[in-house]
């Protein structure tokens, strides 16, 4: 059954991929979408199998590679973590292969798109099936170039291709990070192996390594190039550039990153790892910093985004940042139970998103929206649900798992200190922001006047699908016309992730983080002596319970008055503060200060090595400039060959003179 589950999408990418002109469209979307399906279907009974009974086991594969004391195997790790995101990957991806029948049906390039799709897919339960940090490390660098062939797969576009290249680059750094840390591993531990590696961990406490001139503690230093990685596939503060313009892509690809693919790799990986985290309190601090760091920042930028898709990633980043908190306290069972609802409210918005699109012929920006309500009214239903859960609304998916996290938060106040009430403050000012933002965008979208009658959108830059490039030339007009619901193919899985994003978290709160803890972990996440964080955040004082609520209900009613009853006031508000509106607006100009910082130094580094270094000294002293010596002489060699007998006469007499000279001075 498992390696149905992992190799299923690998035969639908190649055989699409390899084939795919050959089958052609429709075959490709039949076929990648069949095999994902199945794979879903298998993913859902591994986790009944696993998490409800004992289906915990290790399934060998293959002996990837043997060399001196490195023996890295290719194998299966089969626990309750391994399924729970078996679940959320297979399920996520099916339905977005589903949707893609429909959003995509213009695009001549199909069968590319679905085999890309399935090697993303494949690369991610590499990744969360792994059993040595090789091969989490394969699959790590599987998604990021299966992200980056996605991202940019509207190839014709110069942004769609900058966006690629800066998601690809910007991982890089984090992967450097990642890489050194298993290289670190290695060398403490003598493996890569899970099952060698945890058991071992308590005796290297006080074990020290020299980095950089200074000795750190060898466990925190290991944890603190580990979360590097993560930062940068998490899309964390200082390295999350990356993920709002990943919006280039097409929007199934954004809800299959942001729901259930790359960006929740770091989640996972740190969640794998907690038996190392465990022993390293200071990575585990700093964890909690970054991640509440990044709630809160990215809840401030999603608070004025105009597109609806960057909305919805600025949302992403900010639960990101409350799961690292999680993580950070070290309430892993939280963090992953909200990775597990987020995968589902969040895949419904960004699908719901692309059906607003779709109705509105392409268009993204919300300020040319409105009143689509009555038009759309299945896709409205959705984005409402979506959005309930998003926000914590009582008994909705979000609602059991965001709640926990805060929560997590406060009791950790005990012991980590001011780390711990830094990230609880923020969390639920952030928890503010998401339910402004996140109502913002349902008014602005669904609601009020219609905005959009007439209005042709070539004069706003929201060329977001390249008409001409992928077949959309009918729709590239103004916008006279009338919104319309999408496809069968995209409501569907609308449908279907709304039941996710209703029940998900009800049905398995007890599960995740709930009395039947112990039962349906069994151990996948490994929690130290000390912690008792999951008993102690069912201890908080009310108000820590119902600050969650009070601030989701103060985001809602701003949202309510400032766009629906007194639309005029965000436009005045924006006027009052230009300063703070165009800071927000520019997302803290991190784009700007890493392009002056980072970008332009080595765009000028590059063009001196080239200019100066490669073709003034390289190739001006070396071939080049041998080459063009020598050319230089045999064009001068070549003037004595004249073609004029009395030229050859006149040298033929010099030599003879010369010679003459030559003996007559030799004989004397």
């Amino acid at each position: 059954m498992y390696h149905a589950i992992v190799f299923l999408p690998l035969i639908g990418f190649l055989i699409a991929g390899l084939f795919g002109r050959l089958i052609g469209p429709r075959g490709s979307e039949i076929l990648t979408t069949s095999l994902l399906v199945v794979s879903a279907v298998l993913s859902w009974v591994a986790l009944f199998n696993v998490g409800f009974g004992s289906g915990t086991t290790r399934i060998q594969v293959a002996t990837w590679l043997a060399s001196g004391d490195l023996r890295v195997d290719w194998a299966f790790r089969i626990d309750t973590l391994t399924v729970v995101m078996l679940v959320v990957v297979n399920t996520v991806s099916s339905l977005v292969h589903v949707y893609s029948i429909g959003y995509m049906a213009e695009d001549p390039h199909r069968p590319r798109f679905f085999a890309y799709l399935s090697l993303f897919t494949f690369a991610m339960l590499m990744l969360v099936t792994a059993d040595n940090l090789v091969q989490m490390f394969f699959g790590w660098e599987g998604v990021g170039l299966a992200s980056y062939l996605l991202i940019g797969f509207w190839y014709q576009k110069p942004s769609a291709n900058a966006a690629a290249m800066k998601a690809f680059i910007v991982n890089r750094v984090g992967d450097f990070g990642f890489l050194l840390g298993i290289f670190l591993v290695f060398v403490l531990f003598g493996t890569v192996g899970f099952e060698s590696i945890f058991p071992r961990v308590g005796e290297l406490t006080t074990q020290t390594f020299r980095f950089l001139g200074y000795e750190w503690n060898a466990l925190t230093l290991t944890c603190l190039l580990l979360f590097m990685g993560a930062m940068g596939k998490s899309a964390q503060f200082l390295l999350h550039t990356w993920l709002p313009d990943a919006m280039e892509g097409p929007t199934p690809v954004s809800a299959l990153i942001h729901a259930a693919t790359m960006v929740t790799a770091g989640v996972f990986m740190v969640a794998r790892l907690s038996p190392i985290f465990e022993y390293a309190p200071v990575a585990l601090t700093v964890v909690v910093v970054v991640g509440a760091t990044t709630a809160f920042f990215a809840a401030t930028v999603g608070l004025v985004q105009n597109d609806i898709k960057r909305v919805i990633a600025y949302s992403t980043c900010s639960q990101l940042g409350y799961m690292f908190v999680a993580l950070g306290v070290g309430a892993y069972a939280p963090a992953i139970f909200h990775l597990f609802t987020h995968a589902f409210f969040k895949a419904l918005l960004f699908l719901g998103a692309g059906s607003v699109i779709h109705a509105m012929h392409h268009e993204q920006d919300m300020r040319h929206m409105g009143g689509l309500r009555k038009h759309i009214p299945l896709t409205a239903a959705a984005m409402t649900i979506g959005t309930l859960a998003l926000t914590g609304f009582p008994f909705f998916a979000g609602y059991f798992s965001k709640d926990a996290i805060i929560e997590s938060a406060y009791a950790a106040v005990a012991h980590t200190g001011f780390a711990a009430s830094y990230a609880f403050v923020l969390l639920v000012v952030a928890a503010c922001f998401t339910s402004f933002y996140s109502w913002r965008l349902y008014f602005m979208t669904f609601e009020g006047r219609p905005r959009w009658a007439g209005h042709g959108h070539e004069a706003h830059g929201h060329d977001d699908h390249a008409h001409a490039a992928h077949g959309h030339d009918d729709h590239g007009h103004g916008h006279a016309h009338t919104p319309h619901e999408s496809p069968l193919s995209m409501l569907i899985p609308l449908a279907l992730l709304s039941l996710g994003a209703v029940a998900a978290g009800f049905a398995f709160k007890e599960a995740f983080i709930g009395h039947d803890y112990e039962h349906f972990w069994k151990g996948a996440l490994f929690t130290g002596k000390d912690n008792h964080i999951l008993h102690a955040m069912h201890e908080v004082p009310g108000w820590v319970v119902a600050s969650p609520f009070i601030a989701m209900v103060l985001g809602f009613v701003f949202a309510l008055y400032f766009y629906v009853l007194r639309p005029d006031i965000p436009g005045k508000l924006a006027a009052a503060n230009p300063v703070l509106y165009r800071f927000l607006l520019n997302k803290w100009y991190f784009d700007e200060i890493y392009d002056f910082l980072f970008v332009k130094p080595s765009m000028w580094l590059g063009r001196f090595l080239w200019k100066k270094g490669d073709g003034l000294v390289i190739d001006g002293m070396g071939p080049d400039g041998i080459s063009a010596r020598v050319v230089d002489v045999t064009n001068r060699v070549v003037r004595l060959q004249t073609g004029y007998v009395y030229h050859y006469a006149f040298a033929m007499l010099i030599g003879v003179a010369g010679f003459v000279t030559w003996y007559l001075l030799a004989r004397g």
